[in-house]
């Protein structure tokens, strides 16, 4: 399979400089193919911001780690890539984090399970362009052809007399050595790997569990004051009145000020950038005194036409459009319904899912000084240039006199793609002229989410007499305009198991929306594979045919280029990860687990990963669902980065899979969300989580990414072994026991 890039390495783009603190070594990322004649230059000193690899004289290798760490480990895998073909011990590695800088280092946005798939050659290059540059520095102290020489861990071996030079030892030497073309430097073989594919500790573990400072709610500046905001309930509502003067009167507060809202129009409220709420600002010496005061406000608010909506009547406007024609066909393969009419068995059934947030364990937070013009920034963010630009907007200055500094982030799930709480701490800094953090409460963090948009389909399908589904019709039911979904509410015409049935038909209607909508982990996936996969499931059984079985039989040998990054599709991937799962689980002896026990499939191709995953659960008398394992089959190409933080990522998502199945629903009335902390929005507990077994299986395919796509199937594979142990069907989440009673 062909890996579509989306940045390039120019040919001479790693620039070596010399100074008494050591070799620097750093390129740029480039879309632009005319950039691959750039010649190397030799600089002056180091240049931080443009920096990937520096070398100490005492040996040790400093990475800069270009993407924000939000928990999915990238900020050691990628240096564990580039520490691999440096040839340098892990133990002589210090990893920093890079500032916002996509004109230096590429892109960084961490999402969509794509840093490692789009960097990994990227970073070998780097990695083996500074051992390149070493051995010819060696080279020419030794006065010898650079054929001659290798590398062992942090140094420089001639081959025919031994000698050796510490990589330390080689710093100054290295002045004046070109840099080679990236594109044609050596890479290592990969049994030659002494990083890579090995166990490693994450690199902020230590950190993590000691309690230091580490997050962006950590950040403390000198004179630094504490902002908090109350917002509209219904979005997109303006202040209409506010009685500042009671809280404007506590103790410590510095003042009390109306933020007027800014909404973007054609786009609602999905867009990255420029997003800021309408509220009323309170800013104090400490977080609590200002949130003590915002209790005081007394705030009237605008009449808004999103007021007049509700989750409620959401389902009654997708029941009406489930009786109508549909606002348009996306695909007509085939007949559908001349396939439905000699089918030898039909279906059908609706499937709803809800409004979810991200609910990351670090609230939303920001932290903005701005001296002499100039901003810095401290951010907990997923994409930290276009975070960089917006601060620059707002103060009216260029986006080079802002440093924007990417701390670690207490989750993300895609939250923290939007800038509206940096957006609130600019403006406030702006006109308190002193440090600011803007810090949102967990109501705050709930009740002012960019929510996983809910969705509704309406399946009919049909099987023949050999077993195989005939016809298959989803009429979708999402939110925005025709032609024009919110963000994350999009339903491609080529989602699985569209491609793969010759009779098959895609139809998609429309409901308004004023509810903020965005990316949650595993976009799309997390809520149609559900649908598809229980659905597959349920002509599966209509067919009389074992659940596994059919979907092989479903999945052929057929293989897709696709059209976009994330539509490829190679069958003979989706079943390998179906027959390892199945192995692991021991799927034949499922029929001997006990009475309301059963075990349930699903697969899914998610974001370039192809993960298969079986359920054991047990149904309770009272209908308490109670998961008891996990089995889960992936495949995301020849090499697991690091096996500790891949397997960690895979539970990881099993689990948020299962919590979302089981517990998790944001409910729109009048407007506002109703939920408001964890009380109200249930997570799944430590002593309910079952065991997850994870196996990988290696293809002959580039590196894929692990954040999102071991989440969808569990989902269904729960909600099918749900099935096979009590006979009655999930088709709407969160799961309700009082349906699964007896």
């Amino acid at each position: 399979m062909t890996r579509s890039a989306t940045a390039y390495l120019s040919r001479r783009q790693v620039l070596t400089s010399i100074s008494a603190a050591g070799l620097l070594i750093s390129f740029r990322l480039t879309a632009k193919a005319d950039s691959l004649t750039a010649k190397a230059k030799v600089t002056p000193g180091p240049r931080p911001l443009n920096a990937f690899i520096r070398i100490a004289p005492d040996g040790v290798v400093t990475i800069m780690a270009k993407n924000p760490d939000m928990g999915q480990g990238v900020r050691t895998a990628l240096p564990m890539i580039i520490a691999e073909e440096l040839d340098v011990a892990w133990d002589q590695v210090r990893i920093e984090q890079a500032d916002a800088g996509e004109k230096i280092y590429g892109s960084q946005l961490s999402a969509n399970s794509q840093v490692v798939r789009t960097s990994f050659t990227d970073m070998r290059r780097v990695g083996a362009a500074g051992r390149s540059i070493l051995i010819d520095a060696a080279a020419r102290t030794w006065k010898c052809p650079a054929s001659e020489c290798r590398t062992e861990p942090g140094r420089v071996i001639h081959g025919p007399t031994g000698r050796t030079a510490l990589y330390g030892s080689l710093v100054t030497a290295c002045e004046g050595i070109a840099a080679p073309a990236l594109d044609s430097v050596k890479l290592k073989d990969a049994k030659d790997f002494r990083i890579l594919g090995k166990p490693v500790a994450q690199y902020d573990t230590a950190r993590i569990v000691t309690g230091a400072p580490l997050f962006g709610i950590d950040v403390r500046r000198p004179g630094m004051l504490y902002a908090v905001c109350e917002r509209a309930p219904v979005f997109g509502a303006k202040v209409l009145s506010a009685d500042l003067v009671a809280a404007r009167a506590v103790k410590g507060v510095r003042d009390v000020f109306i933020i007027d809202g800014k909404v973007p129009t054609k786009e609602g409220f999905n867009t990255a950038r420029g997003m800021l709420h309408s509220s009323v600002a309170v800013v104090a010496d400490s977080w609590w005194t200002a949130n003590k005061a915002r209790r005081l406000l007394k705030i009237k608010w605008a009449d808004h036409p999103t007021s007049k909506q509700s989750s409620a009547g959401y389902a009654e406007q997708a029941a009406a459009l489930f009786k109508a024609p549909p606002h348009e066909t996306t695909r007509r393969d085939g007949d559908v319904e001349a396939a439905l009419a000699s089918s030898d068995k039909t279906l059908e059934a609706q499937y709803t899912y809800p409004f979810l947030a991200h609910v990351c364990m670090e609230p939303m937070n920001c932290t903005v000084e701005i001296t002499n013009g100039k901003a810095e920034v401290w951010s907990p963010t997923q994409w930290p240039e276009p975070q960089r630009q917006s601060v620059a907007e707002l103060l009216g200055i260029p986006v080079e006199d802002v440093t924007l500094h990417a701390t670690r982030c207490g989750g993300a799930f895609g939250r923290r793609a939007w800038d509206d709480s940096l957006n609130e701490a600019t403006l406030i800094a702006k006109r308190m002229q002193a440090p600011i953090q803007v810090l949102w409460s967990r109501e705050d963090d709930l009740r002012h989410d960019f929510y996983r948009p809910a969705g509704f389909h309406r399946f009919r399908g049909g099987v023949d007499k050999d077993g195989a589904i005939s016809a298959w019709h989803d009429h979708g039911i999402t939110f925005g305009e025709v032609g024009s979904a919110v963000f994350g509410g999009w339903l491609p015409d080529w989602l699985f198991p569209a491609r793969f049935i010759h009779n098959c038909r895609v139809d998609t209607s429309y409901i308004p929306l004023g509810v903020p909508t965005g990316n949650l982990r595993a976009p799309v996936s997390n809520a149609v594979c559900f649908a598809a996969q229980s659905f597959i499931d349920e002509l599966a059984h209509a067919a009389g045919a074992d659940p596994v079985a059919f979907r092989l039989k479903l999945l052929g040998d057929r293989k897709f280029a696709g059209v976009v990054d994330l539509d490829a599709y190679d069958a003979s991937r989706a079943r390998g990860v179906l027959k390892a799962v199945a192995e692991m689980a021991g799927w034949p002896r499922r029929e001997a687990l006990g009475e309301r026990i059963g075990m349930g499939v699903a697969f899914e191709c998610s974001h370039a990963g192809y993960f298969a995953e079986v359920v054991q659960v047990k149904v309770d008398a009272d209908g308490c669902v109670r998961p008891l394992k996990v089995w889960v089959a992936g495949d995301v190409g020849s090499i697991i980065v690091n096996p500790s933080g891949a397997i960690n990522q895979v539970q990881g998502a099993v689990l948020d899979g299962l919590s979302t199945a089981l517990y998790q629903i944001i409910t729109v009335e009048n407007g506002a969300v109703v939920q408001e902390n964890f009380n109200s929005y249930r997570l799944m507990r430590m002593a309910e989580a079952p065991p997850v077994e994870v196996k990988f299986v290696l293809t002959d395919n580039p590196p894929s990414g692990l954040g999102e796509p071991a989440l969808p199937p569990v989902i269904p594979a729960l909600t099918n072994a749900i099935y096979a142990a009590t006979g009655k069907r999930v088709r709407s989440l969160p799961i309700q026991p009082q349906m699964l009673k007896g």
